[in-house]
């Protein structure tokens, strides 16, 4: 098996050997990262900031023992961030509500800004429509920048259901939004 070369293994072992400047790196590299990430795959920031600071509270507990080789750190934080997102919305479907949560409107916008709100809202209720996995496959490609290669390795599939995943979520997401681009209407 191949060593696979990691950018953050110099920052990782600066971790582990408790230097607070790399502590603090660590935590302004990657937590905006898995933010985003946990935001995107749970539709909401309060619970997507618990899972970014779990995340980092648990790579910092696992910086001593971390191998470098196996696989990147960043792809293993990944899989960390996504399976305390799988804990909490496999808690959402136990916890069954009917209550819409409110959406909170921080201050008055011209109307440029509420459609760019609205067009924001309609994109992450779309996301959060898609199923399960296509979602994850296209927060990690779209939005978490990721290659193909290494979103395949965090969701534990190869890369041709990696692509089926993502083909089929652009699909989803392209019908559920036609009508915010009538103009691609006609290019089909």
């Amino acid at each position: 098996m191949p060593v696979i070369a990691d950018p953050d293994q110099e920052l990782v072992a600066r971790v582990a050997r408790g230097d607070p400047e790399a502590i603090q790196a660590l935590v302004s590299v990657k937590l905006p990262r898995m933010m985003a990430l946990a935001g995107r795959l749970l539709g909401d920031p309060v619970e997507a900031e618990d899972v970014a600071q779990e995340t980092l509270l648990r790579a910092w507990k696992q910086a001593p023992r971390w191998k470098p080789g196996k696989a990147k750190f960043d792809t293993w934080l990944h899989r960390v961030a996504m399976n305390l997102c799988y804990d909490r919305l496999r808690k959402r479907r136990e916890i069954a509500t009917d209550a819409v949560p409110e959406q909170v409107d921080d201050g008055a916008a011209p109307d440029r800004g509420l459609m760019a709100r609205d067009v924001g809202l309609r994109v992450d209720a779309a996301l959060q429509a898609l199923p399960e996995r296509q979602r994850e496959a296209v927060v990690l490609c779209h939005y978490q920048e990721l290659g193909n290669i290494e979103a395949a390795g965090i969701m534990g599939v190869s890369v041709e259901a990696l692509e089926s995943l993502l083909s089929r979520g652009r699909r989803a997401l392209r019908s559920a939004l036609s009508d915010l681009n009538p103009a691609s209407e006609g290019e089909r």
